[in-house]
């Protein structure tokens, strides 16, 4: 058995039993909700490496729990929906959410994308803690960005987006390595959300005499410069 916890929240009991069936043959530990607030209070209590959260729940809904579990963490989070509209594939994507998967789908999926999220987080944990240009300082331990020595508010989809491209300066990334890298999401349809997280971006860390920027490559992708 691997040290990976995962929790499943979700009203449909059948649902619940057969991913933790799928879960647990992966060797992963494997911990049930069937409620909104039960879900976050059940998060509080295991601190889980990874959720797989159903949108319409009692108590609170998916999206509520999104919310909440985001604002003070940076646990992957899959999403579950009988809904396949983009906006509501953006709508968890601008949430924090690193995938969705639409209802009913196949379980070897779900678990082939479980394991994608856990191999990128793992990476990610691998790789430097601190990014540090002149007076920029991206921290990923606390997940944290100082500019000239002051915090700046962003949240966990914001800064994982910073720190992947200040990871690779002068680099093009592509737009599906981002959504692959950021949300392991393979995304077919409106990619406007990576836009719209490089504009805040850009709002909240590039000045005039900035030593960086988040340049545009036209129908390909970004890069973060440093000059």
């Amino acid at each position: 058995m691997n040290n990976y916890k995962i929790l499943v929240v979700d009203d449909d009991r059948n649902i619940c039993e057969l991913i933790k069936l799928y879960l647990i043959k992966e060797g992963y530990q494997v911990f049930l909700s069937h409620d909104g607030l039960d879900g976050i209070k059940k998060y509080g209590e295991i601190s889980p490496d990874l959720i797989i959260l159903d949108i319409m729940l009692p108590g609170a809904d998916g999206w509520e729990v999104c919310r909440k579990i985001k604002k003070s963490s940076n646990t992957s989070i899959i999403m579950l929906s009988a809904k396949g509209e983009t906006f509501d594939k953006v709508l968890g994507l601008e949430l924090g959410a690193d995938d969705y998967i639409v209802k009913p789908f196949e379980p070897k999926e779900l678990i082939a994308r479980v394991k994608a999220i856990l191999r990128r987080t793992n990476s990610q944990e691998k790789k430097e803690d601190i990014i540090t240009i002149e007076t920029l300082s991206i921290d990923k331990t606390n997940y944290q960005v100082k500019l000239k020595d002051q915090i700046i508010d962003m949240p966990p989809k914001e800064f994982e987006l910073l720190y992947y491209l200040a990871s690779h300066p002068n680099q093009v990334l592509t737009r599906n390595s981002i959504l692959e890298n950021i949300w392991s999401y393979d995304f077919y349809g409106d990619s406007r959300t990576i836009d719209v997280h490089v504009k805040r971006l850009r709002e909240k860390i590039e000045q005039e005499d900035s030593a960086w920027e988040i340049k545009t490559v036209w129908g390909v992708g970004y890069k973060f410069e440093v000059k």
